[in-house]
Order: C-alpha cells, then sequence, then structure tokens
C-alpha cells in the first residue's frame, strides 16, 4: 500500500464529513468512498448540443459581443476557413478537442461559370449577381443589344469577339467585347467588399453567352483576406483570436 492510499484512508477513519473527505493529489480531485477507497473525480465538461448557425458575419459579431463567454479568460478563436465559412471555436478542452460555438454561412447565389446559357437568363444574371463595374456594363450593352439571331458570322480571333448590335431605331454598329473582363460576382458575405477577378466571356450561335474563370481561383485567397480584415476591425477590445 502506498502512502497517498494510506493518508486517505486514515481520512476515512476519522469519520470526517463528506464535504471534507475530498483531496486534490497530482492536480485532481479525489474523494474518499465508504469503502476508504480513493474515487476519481472527473472534471465535468459542458458542451452546446449543437452550434448556433448564423448567415451574416455581422450576427456572428454581435453573438461575440453578447455571448457569457468570458473571453478574457476563455480563449476562442475564429477560424475563416474558406470564403463562405467561419467558425467560432473554444479553446481546448480537457478531452484535448475544440467546441464548435457558432458558424457563419455565406448565402450567396449559385451563377453557372463555365456553361453556357440562352442570353436572356445571362442578361438577367449579370444585373441580379454582378457587381456593377464597367465590364458588367460593357457586357450588358452586348448582350442586351444583339442585331443576329446568332453568332456565327462575327468576327472571332479566338481572343476577342466582335459582334453587331443595335444602336437605335434603325441602325446597328460593331463592337468588340473585350477579353478578359473584369468582374465581381456575390460569392462571399455581403458585409465585404466581393473580389474581383478575370474573367473570359464568350459566345455561341443561339445566340449564347459564358464567362469562364480565369484567375486560377486567387480571388478565394482575397475573400479570406478581406473577412479576416473586417472580423479584426469589428472586434477590437475583445481577446478572440483570429485565424485565416
Amino acid at each position: 500500500m502506498d502512502l497517498t492510499k494510506e493518508a486517505l484512508e486514515f481520512l476515512a477513519e476519522q469519520s470526517i464529513e463528506p464535504k471534507e473527505r475530498q483531496l486534490k493529489i497530482g492536480g485532481q480531485d479525489y474523494i474518499i468512498n465508504k469503502d476508504g477507497e480513493p474515487v476519481l473525480v472527473e472534471p465535468v465538461i459542458y458542451k452546446t448540443k449543437d452550434p448556433l448557425r448564423l448567415n451574416t458575419l455581422s450576427g456572428l459579431v454581435d453573438y461575440i459581443k453578447s455571448s457569457n463567454l468570458d473571453y478574457n479568460t476563455d480563449h476562442a478563436y475564429l477560424h475563416v476557413v474558406d470564403e463562405k465559412t467561419v467558425e467560432l471555436k473554444s479553446a481546448l478542452k480537457e478531452d484535448r478537442e475544440r467546441e464548435l460555438l457558432a458558424v457563419a454561412t455565406a448565402i450567396v447565389p449559385e451563377f453557372k461559370f463555365n456553361s453556357y446559357m440562352d442570353i436572356e437568363s445571362f442578361n438577367i444574371a449579370l444585373q441580379s449577381q454582378f457587381v456593377k463595374t464597367d465590364d458588367r456594363d460593357i457586357l450588358l450593352k452586348v448582350v442586351g443589344n444583339l442585331k443576329e439571331d446568332n453568332v456565327r458570322s462575327t468576327g472571332d480571333d479566338g481572343i476577342s469577339q466582335a459582334v453587331t448590335i443595335k444602336s437605335g431605331i434603325a441602325t446597328a454598329e460593331n463592337i468588340k467585347v473585350p477579353n478578359p473582363v473584369i468582374l465581381a460576382p456575390y460569392r462571399t458575405f455581403v458585409e465585404v467588399e466581393q473580389p474581383e477577378s478575370k474573367f473570359i466571356f464568350r459566345m455561341q450561335s443561339g445566340p449564347c453567352g459564358a464567362i469562364f474563370e480565369g484567375d486560377g481561383g486567387l480571388w478565394r485567397v482575397e475573400a479570406i483576406k478581406t473577412i479576416a480584415k473586417y472580423l479584426e476591425e469589428q472586434l477590437k477590445g475583445t481577446r478572440v483570436q483570429l485565424l485565416a
């Protein structure tokens, strides 16, 4: 029998009240049972059943600022997972896991990149799913005023296409469509600036139009940086650590 057990049995023999039979050994809490045996008191770990789910960065910021968590002692981490997802996690628990406290997921429109669509649908999508830019307005001028029913006769050097568009009641003019075009689709949280990137605009007979992504996904990195900057500014004064 080791000295620790002997000490615990001695306390049991002294008929010490239950609340006084608690003992801390090696940083852990023990209590003596009726047989004089030490029983480890397992720590109680409180976890939420499900994380809070939000759709805006402002909602996530409001939750953090109004939460009952004391962020001065209970460290928490904000992880910008990608351009559409931010997670709020707790510090490491006793079981070496982080509790997922809240998740913000951006609601973004679904645009069919790299796929041809009829001109009417393409026109509507440009107006409703893209931020107003000079190149967007040029594309709208082209697809909204096409004079011919197909584009087989248009000039095409493999990079830029020239089409005939209506410029008045009975007149027409040729216009060369720029390529690549700089556009800013809605692809991340509405609270931050939408990242611009290069696209290739092409047309086919029908007529149909399509834009193809042309920056290799670099816009995602820019979106993550923009989200992180927004959260950093909004959460000044808290000790929530930001990871991006």
